[in-house]
């Protein structure tokens, strides 16, 4: 398994071109059908990874697999975030290794390190691409990791886990029991054959249902790039140690806004509510809002929360370093006729509009008001702790 010097420059020639004009084109050629497949792939995979995983993207020797591998991979920026989890950690096994890109990440930051997975091709794939990216720790097994995990007689320091969120029929699948592996099933062997289990799920998964289904959680972190949520990642540890949730939200600079909370933190928390709006406003990011720190957000920055379920916070002084989106308020009103065309006015038909806890959705609200996306007003509509419909009109700090 190589890439020739000729292959690394007619995909690195056709990067940009379209797939499915070129997959035409190289069928009218001499070409077999398993080469022009590898092929598509590899510049496929390229143009995932130039976003995804730059470091290897500047590696011109990477091979990459069929697209669904790519799908479910981790970032480069989530993978590296993880290398956090296996500090000073001796021995790492990953049961579900597939593409290799948090196995990579993770077993440069241990000792010694095992990558298990059940396709073949996978796993020579990998083998190749971790030799080009010069990790010399690893250990390659071609089985299942229930199988291998069954199998162990001795324990591991980490064990990390990617279960795959496609049925056999390749549809989606959301459920812990519907993924492979069955962390349901498997939890116990977890348990007793490491000190520590890292568990990637995807951010569609309901936390509550985690905690009831899942032993021994002693972490919950929800991981988000840009304030969008890309990963929740359960630690399993062998015994019962209070839950503490990590927020998580790496930025495009590099930064973190990182907050924590415990259950005990979240229901004890004392805050206010409000019906009159302060001078700035605060949103706080996707991560926080995911993981449920309602009023805890709240009492550790200490400012008012506009009703139970609307998730926007205010106060008179501006919090330079809150973990969310923070706004100076212009003014906030009924949202009548009269004063809707006031804001279309003053601010050329154009505002980038939210909702939160509010009967009417954005696209709906943008179809009866004709605003526009833009320009450097933001509306958010919403409902304060008395019941009344609000908008506030305000700018981003």
């Amino acid at each position: 398994m190589i890439i020739s010097e000729a292959d690394k420059e007619f995909i690195r020639n056709n990067e940009s071109v379209d797939i499915f004009k070129l997959a035409l084109q190289l069928n009218k050629s001499d070409y077999s059908k398993e080469y022009i497949d590898f092929i598509i792939n590899q510049i496929s995979g390229r143009n995932v990874s130039k976003k995804k995983i730059e470091s290897w993207y500047n590696n011109e020797d990477i091979i990459y697999p069929p697209h669904l591998s790519m799908e479910q991979s981790s970032s480069e920026t989530t993978a590296k975030y993880k290398t956090h989890f296996i500090e000073d950690s001796n021995s790492l096994l990953d049961l579900t290794g597939g593409l290799g890109v948090d196995f990579y990440f993770l077993a440069s930051s241990a000792k010694q390190a095992t990558y298990v997975e059940q396709n073949e091709m996978l796993c020579k794939i990998a083998n190749y691409n971790f030799k080009a990216l010069n990790l010399n720790n690893y250990l390659i097994i071609n089985k299942s990791g229930e199988e291998y995990l069954r199998s162990m007689q001795s324990t591991v320091d980490v064990i990390y886990i990617d279960p795959s969120r496609r049925d056999t029929k390749g549809k989606k699948v959301f459920r812990i029991a519907d993924c492979s592996p069955n962390i349901i099933e498997i939890q116990e062997d977890l348990i007793q054959k490491a000190s520590k289990t890292i568990i990637k799920f995807s951010p569609m998964l309901d936390i509550s249902i985690a905690l009831r289904e899942v032993n021994n959680i002693s972490e919950i972190h929800v991981v988000s790039v840009d304030n969008e949520c890309k990963e929740l990642i359960l630690i399993i540890s062998k015994s019962k140690d209070p839950l503490i949730y990590h927020t998580i939200n790496i930025k495009g600079d590099g930064g973190m806004d990182i907050f924590r909370f415990s259950n005990t933190q979240e229901q004890e928390s004392i805050i206010q509510y409000t019906n009159i709006i302060c001078k700035y406003l605060y949103e706080p990011n996707a991560s926080i809002l995911k993981a449920g720190a309602f009023k805890s957000i709240a009492e550790h920055f200490n400012i008012l929360k506009l009703n139970p379920n609307s998730h926007l916070y205010t106060s008179d002084t501006l919090i330079e370093n809150f973990p969310g989106r923070c706004f100076e308020v212009k003014k906030y009103f009924n949202p009548s006729k009269k004063n809707i065309k006031e804001l279309s006015n003053a601010n050329s038909n154009k505002a980038n509009i939210s909702v939160r806890n509010y009967p009417f959705s954005v696209s709906e609200i943008r179809k009866s008001t004709k605003l526009k996306d833009g320009g450097e007003t933001y509306i958010f509509a919403t409902t304060l702790n008395s019941g009344q419909k609000i908008w506030i009109e305000c700018r981003k700090v």
